[in-house]
């Protein structure tokens, strides 16, 4: 990963400046992207009305992934698991997971190496999740999950709003 001192300055700013919601998503997600050297990025909202995560914007998932992709049960698939557990999940490679928490399409991906963590607000609640994968077989440090919440955090100070 690059620089991530760098890369929370730089999202801070980012945030503050006077761009729409889905303008400030879509940097952010840039951002987070490059400086994670990822494969793709991910971001999915849950609305308080069903208890499903939805898709906001993404990048770098093959267009039928990003379909299936827009609206995933709480409690499956990763962002799904980590949306219900409240925390990070990873994986070291999803393309040899036999434990079922990466989805079948996950592996269409191409993906190896990922993580998903949760925005989670004041009350508690999950109101987002934040997605990385990389294109090979890949053990995210505690530092990189660590960096990669604290960027979870930021957009959600953001969403809260």
């Amino acid at each position: 990963m690059k620089d991530k001192t760098k890369l929370l300055i730089t999202l801070e700013e980012l945030l503050k400046k006077d761009f729409s919601l889905d303008e400030k998503i879509k940097e952010a997600l840039k951002l987070i992207f490059e400086a994670f050297e990822a494969k793709n990025c991910t971001f999915h909202r849950a609305d308080s009305g069903d208890s499903f995560l939805h898709l906001v914007d993404q990048i770098g998932l093959p267009e039928k992934i990003a379909q299936i992709a827009s609206k995933i049960p709480i409690g499956k698939g990763m962002a799904g698991i980590c949306a219900e557990r409240k925390e990070a999940v990873t994986m070291c490679n999803l393309q040899k997971d036999e434990s079922g928490v990466a989805r079948p399409a996950a592996k269409d991906t191409k993906v190896e190496g990922a993580v998903v963590v949760p925005l989670i607000n004041k009350e508690g609640k999950v109101i987002a999740t934040l997605g990385i994968g990389k294109s090979g077989e890949y053990d995210y440090s505690d530092d990189e999950i660590v960096s990669l919440k604290k960027c979870a955090q930021l957009l959600m100070e953001k969403l809260s709003q």
